[in-house]
């Protein structure tokens, strides 16, 4: 069983089970429950979600992935990259957004980087695999991922605003729950 939490209307992974925020709270264990039952879960994949939350709230949400993965499952996360050396798109990434209250960013409460966000997700236990992201200088890192273990849209691998030069960036890991 592999989930999409925050599918926001896009069916970019087949096979998957696509939920959105009314039908799955990932901070709400009663949520998680009434849906799945622990340890039977292969595979999560959350593209920019816990931007929206405030990080105890995100350490929350990786704590009940991990109740509902399996050993050796994993957590796909991809977050706007707050290391990403672009003024414009920091801009547009800031907490709170870069304006109106429709705009897509408007409810964002962290800006991650790649050593917070692995942070987040060592305090839940997990391991993680590093895929995209920037460093503190602003250096590019890329180790290959498949497509057919969780699509980020926002990518490298997939995003056609990145083909020519990186525009949109996503720090994206694997966060793995160690087999038992």
């Amino acid at each position: 069983m592999k989930v999409v939490i925050g599918a926001g209307g896009y069916n970019n992974n087949p096979g998957w089970i696509h939920t959105e925020e009314n039908q799955l709270d990932i901070v709400n264990k009663s949520s998680w429950s009434r849906l799945f039952e622990p340890e039977t879960i292969d595979a999560v994949l959350a593209e920019h979600v816990f931007e929206h939350m405030t990080y105890n709230e995100g350490v929350n949400a990786a704590k009940l992935v991990w109740l509902f993965l399996k050993p050796g499952g994993y957590l796909r996360c991809a977050v706007p990259d707050g290391y990403f050396k672009s003024e414009s798109y920091q801009n547009m990434v800031k907490v709170g957004g870069p304006g109106p209250r429709n705009h897509p960013a408007a409810s964002h409460k962290i800006v991650y980087n790649v050593e917070s966000l692995t942070g987040l997700f060592l305090k839940a236990g997990f391991t993680c695999d590093l895929l995209e992201y920037h460093d503190r200088d602003g250096f590019f890192h890329y180790n290959d991922w498949e497509k057919k273990d969780g699509i980020i849209y926002r990518s490298i691998k997939v995003d056609p605003r990145n083909s020519e030069t990186i525009t949109f960036p996503s720090v994206i890991i694997d966060a793995v729950k160690p087999l038992k």
